[in-house]
């Protein structure tokens, strides 16, 4: 698994976490801002009264209604994300990457607008008569290139093959493995709950769904969103508000970090401007999905007789997802403390390092430089090779032990449930554990009796990230304990419904590529792949997910670009029609 992590990452740092395709995104953002002169804010009120139905007409084409397009899309982004995802940025970037998610999330409403109006006039019906929409169709007509001599040379198709494919991989990536694997180690924190019976169960729920395509998928998710979003909010406003004494010191953490960097506090070791910006406007891109491609897809299923109306439902999707749902997130984390605190916890082993001493320590100014130091590959401290003499539980061999990018303490070796005497065995500062073998229904039985398959693991107090951390910050309200159970039902529904409505995205885009009679075999492997991922590491599942959104954004981005006259057009006539229609409105200018 270590190997498998390394190897994502290293793939990852030239694409997804590299600071060029942060740019690229947020550059992209802010281009069609000013292009369009301010889109998000000038057109906002319009937005709220077309997902009324108030610009429709009765022979609009389509399967789905506006607000149904928009729950469909909003299902397929709020989910591990607004949760986990958040948590994951602070625990990462600090504070400081809060703000910059906000900023993701601000010129991504102008992306979306802009993706989403392209991606629906190009959209075609399927030979199964449902209707297929997304930027694939657009870049197969519109990114052709004509040579001098009149020739067209064909280079839409492969660019939208390339869509096409990633997007397939990042339902994976994205849609599927992510979400289950945050819902399965919530339910096991907060209720003991088996990740494999967990994963059995909501696979089967899952394949139900998606099997009744788009109509059956809009009218789950058109009930689940709401009532997701109402829980949610109660609990994470009982949160802020019962540590209110916080809310000040939390947003200004927020503001006074963007130009310094987040300072090292309790047992986090501080984050760079660049890191900060870098993690929070990947995961503001991972919650909001704003310049991926994947909204349009849902959209284009939308009763709509022109496609600008439909860009400016998208257009409140980042604004409900990241801008509200996020900063609750955020203001939880913060107002709580917890980000920073250390925490019994499983350790993960692909989250784990060993460092060759003792002498490191974390309560002096210098020894949290040299880790941080460490931590950003300016100056790396030794890792240990050879083995770790373990008696009853407690590691006899002098080093240190780094997990989730803090020091960790009281650390413990258990095997199963009990104390575990032995020797572990250290490759440059990874642990060598490998997993019993056991069968399949070995497995099964073993998730069943909890005995975790009496395997080696490592216990004690470090910081912790995704949906656990959240899941503790909710504990500090009114509910005490029982706000957890808050977060476990919410990611419950957030996260479900992101799989419901990827596996919708997949499905056009294997109906794009090879045609209706495909889509079967994709729900197979869609559904295998949801069931397999509720027992594998996380940290594995969250760099493939940051790689896969990376193939689909770049192309996705490119096309947007190139065809930004074209949008400026669209705009134009959009608003002539609205103001045929509507004489006693004021249409804003352009």
């Amino acid at each position: 698994m270590q190997a498998l992590n390394d190897f994502l990452l290293l793939i990852d740092s030239f694409i997804g976490s590299h600071i060029w395709f942060v740019i690229f995104l947020l550059g992209t953002g802010i281009f069609f801002t000013i292009y369009l002169k301010f889109p998000q804010v000038r057109y906002f009120k319009y937005a709220l009264r077309i997902v009324q139905g108030k610009y429709d007409k009765e022979d609009d084409e389509g399967d789905t209604s506006h607000f149904q397009a928009l729950t469909t899309a909003l299902s397929g982004t709020v989910g591990t994300g607004n949760i986990a995802g958040v948590a994951l940025a602070v625990h990462l970037g600090g504070p400081a990457a809060l703000f910059w998610m906000l900023v993701t999330a601000m010129f991504g409403m102008t992306t979306k607008f802009v993706e989403v109006t392209l991606s629906h006039k190009y959209r075609e019906k399927a030979e199964d008569g449902s209707i297929a929409g997304g930027p694939m169709y657009f870049m197969r007509k519109r990114l052709n290139i004509k040579t001098r001599s009149g020739k067209t040379i064909k280079s839409g198709y492969w660019i939208a093959a390339i869509f096409a494919i990633a997007t397939i991989l990042s339902s994976f990536g994205t849609g599927s493995l992510p979400q289950i694997n945050s819902i399965s180690n919530s339910l096991f924190s907060t209720f003991g709950v088996p990740h494999m019976v967990t994963g059995l169960i909501l696979a089967i729920l899952l394949a139900f769904v998606i099997i009744g395509g788009i109509k059956r998928i809009a009218k789950v998710t058109s009930r689940l969103v709401p009532a997701m979003a109402l829980i949610y909010f109660v609990g994470a406003l009982a949160v802020i508000f019962y540590n209110y004494e916080n809310i000040w010191p939390s947003l200004q953490s927020i503001v006074g970090d963007i130009f310094t960097g987040s300072s090292a506090t309790g047992g986090f070791l501080g984050a760079t401007i660049a890191f900060a910006f870098n993690r929070g406007v990947n995961r503001g891109l991972f919650s909001n999905e704003a310049g991926q491609g994947s909204a349009p897809i849902a959209h284009a299923a939308a009763k709509a007789h022109e496609p600008v109306s439909e860009g400016l439902v998208a257009l409140l999707e980042p604004f409900i997802d990241t801008i509200i749902i996020c900063t609750l997130t955020g203001f939880v984390l913060l107002s709580s403390g917890v980000w920073s605190q250390k925490v019994d916890n499983r350790f993960q082993m692909a989250d784990l390092q060993v460092i060759h001493s003792l002498e490191v320590n974390d309560q002096t100014a210098e020894g949290r430089t040299q880790l941080a130091q460490h931590l950003s590959g300016e100056s790396k401290l030794p890792l240990y090779t050879g083995q770790l003499e373990v008696v009853d539980g407690t590691i006899t061999t002098p080093v240190s032990f780094m997990h989730a990018r803090s020091l960790a303490e009281n650390v413990t070796v258990k095997q199963g449930l009990d104390l575990y005497t032995g020797t572990l065995d250290v490759l440059n500062g990874n642990v060598q554990v490998k997993d019993e073998e056991l069968s399949f229904w070995e497995r099964i039985k073993s998730q069943f009796s909890h005995s975790d398959n009496n395997k080696i693991v490592i216990e004690g107090q470090s910081l912790i990230h995704s949906a656990p951390l959240t899941a503790i910050a909710f504990t500090k309200s009114w509910f005490g304990r029982y706000g957890q159970y808050i977060v476990s039902i919410g990611l419950l529904l957030f996260a479900f419904s992101t799989a419901i409505s990827w596996s919708y995205y997949g499905d056009r885009a294997v109906t794009y590529l090879w045609g209706s009679k495909y889509v079967i075999w994709y729900h197979v492997v869609y559904v295998f792949g949801f069931f397999v991922a509720s027992f594998v590491d996380t940290t594995i599942i969250w760099t493939l997910s940051g790689i896969t959104i990376a193939l689909m954004t770049i192309p996705n981005l490119c096309g947007l670009l190139l065809l930004s006259k074209e949008m400026k057009s669209e705009v134009k006539l959009f608003w002539k029609e609205y103001m045929e229609r509507f004489p006693d409105e004021n249409a804003p200018s352009n």
